[in-house]
């Protein structure tokens, strides 16, 4: 599959910088496909895998350790992501150039954070509310986990195999995976293509922005894999396909089925744990986002002559952090959450118009990075219960 993926790529790479209206057309109809489908699949995938890993689990007692591990290390990893974020903007300390135009903002951020409990169960289906679906599916899951044993194990199989024929439809669309990156690779050569002016002006700022998120993912978790016991590289060519993936799709909900398969089948991570932790972590663990927050506003204040001190900046870095935490749910999120900082601030947004652009290479590596910590906190969180395990029963 491997072999096709870097085929995939080579060709829409050629092909986005061709002008060929027809291939073009061709590119838009196959992403939009692709992207309806894994839409289509993510939220039920989510709240199936919720629901399902939640019923089967022995106890509360072991849910709880999974849950509180994983929190942990998404905390612990954002916190880090933001402050590399800090450290490069110091380093770099790129300068703007004001133009373009402020962009409207599309609602308030704490909206989405009310719809956690929805107002019913369908809504958040209909809405594409994901913490709120994932919400109705860690309550029903926990629910189940504490009915009569006959009952748990009847509702524990039902949504298993739901989940299990969910798998079945996903493994289908991964052999049409290549196809779907070809077609999204032509976009984003062509998109880089025609913002080529923007993309020069603004080129330090996205420096530092890809720069932290490429030291978060190339040397921090990595260290932490390798502090753990793990092999950084092995893990990386077991997830290869998802992060392909999520660099292209530009969604962490969406690359969900396919980060499944690399866990179970090419990491060789517990069914149990992968069904649990990855679609939890693709709702709370965004490192790539708190870079982003972080060096954004910095950057934007910096071109309007608004500076900071070192300890004026340090309380961005957990604002940009939790911040990025309760971003799921929220369209184009580290972008509108950054300019809501920036409005709060009262801080002109006609910088934001000049990083939109950018935003769709930014949204790329972005993902990529989520998935990539989402993987490394699933192996390490996998690895420490099964000690636990074994220590629970020696």
């Amino acid at each position: 599959m491997n072999r096709y993926f870097i085929l995939a790529l080579a060709l829409g790479i050629a092909g986005g910088f061709l002008d060929f209206p027809p291939l073009t057309a061709f590119a838009a109809l196959i992403s939009k496909l692709f992207i309806n489908m894994l839409k289509l699949i993510s939220l039920p995938m989510i709240f199936l895998a919720i629901v399902s890993t939640l019923t089967r689990m022995t106890s509360l007692v072991e849910a709880k350790y999974l849950l509180r591990k994983i929190l942990k290390y998404t905390v612990f990893t954002t916190l880090v992501a933001a402050t590399v974020g800090m450290g490069i903007f110091l380093i770099v300390k790129p300068v703007g150039s004001g133009g373009g135009a402020p962009l409207p903002m599309q609602g308030n951020y704490l909206s989405f954070l009310t719809k956690i409990i929805p107002e019913n169960p369908i809504a958040p289906f209909l809405e594409n509310n994901v913490l709120g679906m994932a919400f109705i599916g860690a309550v029903l899951g926990t629910a189940i986990l504490k009915l009569p044993k006959e009952k748990n194990a009847l509702l524990s199989s039902f949504f298993g195999a739901l989940f299990e024929a969910l798998l079945k439809i996903t493994s289908a669309l991964i052999l049409l995976m290549p196809l779907g990156i070809f077609a999204f690779t032509i976009q984003f050569a062509q998109s880089i293509r025609e913002h080529s002016e923007k993309l020069e002006q603004l080129l330090f700022y996205g420096l530092c922005v890809v720069g932290a998120n490429l030291i978060q993912g190339l040397i921090v978790l990595p260290l932490i894999l390798k502090f753990k016991g793990h092999s950084p590289l092995k893990t990386a060519r077991a997830m290869l396909p998802a992060l392909t993936m999520a660099f292209f799709s530009k969604s962490s909900n969406a690359t969900l089925p396919l980060s499944l398969d690399c866990a179970k089948n090419r990491l060789g991570v517990s069914d149990k744990t992968a069904r649990f932790s990855l679609p939890l972590c693709s709702i709370i663990n965004m490192n790539g986002c708190a870079a982003f927050i972080l060096i954004t506003l910095f950057f934007v204040c910096s071109s309007q002559g608004i500076t900071f001190t070192f300890w004026q900046m340090v309380p961005w870095v957990f604002l940009s952090s939790f911040a990025a935490i309760g971003n799921a749910g929220v369209p184009m999120g580290c972008f509108f959450l950054t300019s809501a900082f920036l409005v709060g601030m009262g801080v002109s947004l006609e910088m934001m118009g000049m990083i939109f652009p950018l935003y769709v290479l930014f949204d790329m590596v972005e993902t990529a990075l989520n998935v990539w910590s989402d993987s490394c906190i699933t192996a390490v969180v996998d690895q420490e219960l099964s000690l636990a395990v074994k220590e629970a029963t020696a």
